[in-house]
């Protein structure tokens, strides 16, 4: 089916687990395929071996400009997902289609930072232009710009073990940035640090969002995190299916918004929904 084809993705309805609030608004709609940035469409993936599959008939679409936040279980799909939409492994049910202006033009984030230790900061965030021969000036430019946008212009010449988690985390996603990608794709980058060190990273994504026009999905087990940076929250339960699937609006988007009742009714609303799910798969396992 060609991108000019229209497409349906159908999703799951929780409405009335959220609050009566305008500040928020459930995703009712169905969305139609081609204004999609990414349509997933009953996908599955079984590994070879496995008894159950780790993805179940997935489906969904995302807009030009909007952030997921992926948020389920340990061992529900996340990280699997995010491998499937990079094109690291390939599928075994559906199908993933993603505009042409993202193809080739993704980056990804890990849960680790995985710096190079005998390079220096700036060389870390240097490497994927020497890699892919575009380290001329106007890279070694941007990525000296976006170090200074991370708060590391005084650590340009230190190496990995010379900084702190939170500062290694920076200059990964410097460096994930640097090739200029439309999407980036994030696999709980920030779960190791301290929740100071978190919320500051939290902050900065959120800015790079509105300088660059980042497109982003982030992998999460923390709730809050989810309801913090994400436009939309897609919800897998611990058989890879889809639970829940809706859209996150604030008036503005920082620290402060964690304190509002909005928020805080949200994310007691999604700790009742996981505690209904390890109920169901404690009945399902008996």
């Amino acid at each position: 089916m060609g991108p000019s084809a229209t497409r349906w993705a159908t999703f799951v309805d929780c409405s009335a687990l959220l609050p009566e609030n305008p500040a928020i608004v459930i995703a009712h709609e169905i969305r139609a395929y081609h204004m999609s940035a990414i349509a997933i469409r009953q996908l599955g993936m079984h590994f070879a071996g496995a008894a159950d599959p780790v993805l179940c008939d997935v489906s969904f679409t995302l807009a030009p400009a909007e952030n997921l936040s992926l948020l389920g279980p340990s061992g529900c799909g996340k990280t699997t997902l995010l491998r499937l939409l990079m094109g690291l492994q390939h599928p075994t049910a559906g199908s993933i289609d993603v505009a042409a202006a993202l193809l080739g033009s993704m980056s990804y984030v890990f849960q680790e930072p995985r710096l190079v230790p005998w390079r220096s900061c700036l060389e870390n965030v240097l490497l994927p232009l020497e890699l892919t021969g575009k380290n001329d000036d106007q890279g070694r430019e941007l990525a000296l710009a976006l170090l200074q946008q991370c708060g590391l212009t005084e650590r340009l010449q230190h190496f990995p073990g010379q900084l702190s988690g939170g500062m290694q985390m920076r200059v990964a996603l410097a460096r994930a940035l640097v090739t200029e990608p439309k999407l980036v794709l994030l696999d709980e980058p920030f779960a190791a640090l301290d929740e100071r060190s978190r919320f500051r990273m939290q902050d900065l994504l959120l800015e790079l969002r509105v300088q660059l026009g980042l497109q982003y999905i982030f992998v999460t087990h923390s709730i809050a995190e989810a309801v913090y940076l994400g436009d939309r929250i897609l919800l897998l339960d611990a058989r890879g299916r889809v639970r829940d699937w809706r859209r996150i609006q604030f008036p503005a988007r920082d620290q402060s918004v964690k304190q509002t009742p909005v928020f805080n009714d949200l994310v007691q609303a999604y700790s009742e929904l996981f505690a209904s799910m390890e109920g169901e798969t404690d009945s399902e396992e008996q």
